[in-house]
């Protein structure tokens, strides 16, 4: 398995420095040469680390025996179960992980990846891995690589960006290896800096005196988003078992997004060969993805909204290279003209055909924040069954769509993660930052127990509080890692 990048196909690496490098050194991201295929009928009597493991072992060459199955030892029970909500609508629960979100089911195999990838290539040095995050991400990256020998990780998140529960998972998380800084900014400035680092040979010279070499936690690094892929696949399985499904049916993904990394793993799925007919984007207020789906145009020259579902809250989702690599027939030039363009003027354009590709595949609807509340409530009045706030965005525009066919919502926080917002939307006064009293009330309400993880953060002493600039983002790597 070779992989190139989406800016310049003459790039061709091996998987695993694909996984080391994170990016590659044009700025570009890594895709594989070939798309694997894989059978789904293959994975039907297999658990979800099996069915992971076969994902991993499409994608990887080198050793990733026993990687799945100690990712998920830990989690609590199925990694990602099924749950019924009537006929045409499921949840696909993706929570139940060391974090209580989605981002655990990519976050704990890739720090068991990448030792795997270094030995692999006989790689000694330490590496520095770096996250831009708007909430979810910092915290599983941190939890993952705590402590993993030859490896530091350093994240960045918008200080005012996230979620009490979040930045304090994040300012409390231990570890001798982790660091989590705050930004005087957005996901987007957060993610557009560490990018900039990626891509500063200065930078990347003064860690290699020091035998420090940098990697990505971000979806940008292919290693974190392949486990994604398995379970799309795991989900079809588990509704072909229980006689949810004939063997071939097409199904709906109901996917809540901001950075593209979700969907596009949904969307790799499609094209490996999972019977999938729409993928459903589902953006909050800040919808430029269902714009772009809906009229070709990528466009973040507009206001940017904080809401009740913050991990959304981004304009430039970095994952979209990856797609507009496929559907121009892997023209890397016109990827490259148009990242640039979207850094110089904030906008480019899909073509005629690349849009009909699109509109074969994906289908979109966006939630406002009356549209997320009314669907928390809703979807706990209706089936007795909690959601957090992104997930309601999913469950929004899975409500105002015709369920043709079995429709699977991607659930992808456990709600108390999110509990201010939750009872407010369930009329229950849900004011101010989450407290331990906000969990008791919630736990009350729901008839369900706040997961201990969550409850800890309010107890544990902060051990980070630096918060930054974004631009200062390189220099402070420079100097907190390369000396």
């Amino acid at each position: 398995m070779k992989y190139t990048s989406t800016r310049n196909t003459a790039v061709s690496v091996d998987a695993a420095t694909a996984v080391i490098d994170g990016i590659s050194a044009d700025g570009g991201l890594f895709v594989p040469e070939t798309l694997p295929k894989l059978d789904y009928h293959a994975l039907l009597g297999l658990d979800y680390a099996a069915r992971a493991d076969a994902v991993l072992r499409g994608f990887f060459d080198f050793d990733v025996s026993g990687v799945a199955k100690a990712a998920y030892a830990s989690f609590d029970g199925d990694p990602a179960p099924v749950i019924k909500l009537d006929d045409r609508l499921y949840m696909l629960e993706l929570w139940h992980g060391a974090t209580c979100a989605f981002k655990d089911m990519a976050l704990s195999v890739l720090p068991r990846l990448l030792p795997r990838a270094k030995a692999a290539k006989g790689n000694a040095d330490k590496t520095l891995v770096l996250v831009a995050t708007s909430g979810d991400t910092g915290k599983a990256a941190l939890e993952g690589f705590k402590d993993v020998d030859g490896t530091s990780v350093c994240v960045f998140y918008p200080t005012d960006g996230v979620s009490r529960v979040q930045k304090l998972a994040m300012q409390t998380q231990s570890g001798a290896n982790v660091l989590a800084v705050g930004i005087t900014g957005n996901f987007d400035d957060a993610q557009t800096a560490v990018k900039r680092a990626f891509a500063d040979a200065s930078l990347k010279a003064r860690l290699a005196e020091n035998g420090v070499a940098l990697s990505s936690a971000n979806s940008i690094n292919i290693g974190r988003l392949v486990p994604q892929i398995a379970y799309y696949f795991s989900a079809y399985c588990d509704l072909v078992n229980a006689g949810e499904i004939e063997n071939g049916d097409k199904i709906d993904f109901v996917v809540p997004t901001g950075n593209f990394g979700n969907i596009l793993a949904g969307w790799y799925a499609r094209r490996m060969g999972l019977p999938v007919n729409k993928l459903v984007c589902a953006s909050n207020r800040n919808n430029v993805l269902t714009d772009f789906i809906s009229t070709g145009t990528y466009d973040v020259n507009r206001e940017f909204y904080k809401t009740v579902s913050p991990s959304m809250d981004i304009l430039v989702s970095g994952n979209l290279e990856r797609l507009l690599f496929e559907l121009s027939g892997r023209d890397a030039a016109s990827v490259k003209f148009r990242m640039s363009e979207l850094a110089r003027c904030g906008r480019y354009s899909a073509t005629a055909d690349e849009m009909e590709k699109i509109t074969e595949a994906f289908a979109c609807g966006c939630a406002d924040e009356a549209d997320t509340r009314d669907a928390v409530a809703y979807v706990f009045d209706e089936y007795g069954y909690l959601i957090d706030t992104h997930t309601a965005v999913a469950a929004s525009v899975a409500e105002a769509r015709e369920l043709a066919r079995p429709t699977v919502v991607v659930s992808t926080a456990n709600p108390f993660k999110f509990a201010t917002a939750v009872l407010d939307a369930l009329g229950e006064g849900g004011d101010g930052e989450v407290t331990e009293k906000t969990l008791d009330k919630l736990e009350e309400l729901a008839a369900m127990d706040a997961p201990a993880q969550i409850r800890d953060v309010f107890g544990a002493a902060v051990r980070f509080d630096e918060v930054i600039s974004p631009d200062g983002i390189t220099a402070f790597i420079a100097e907190r890692f390369g000396q």
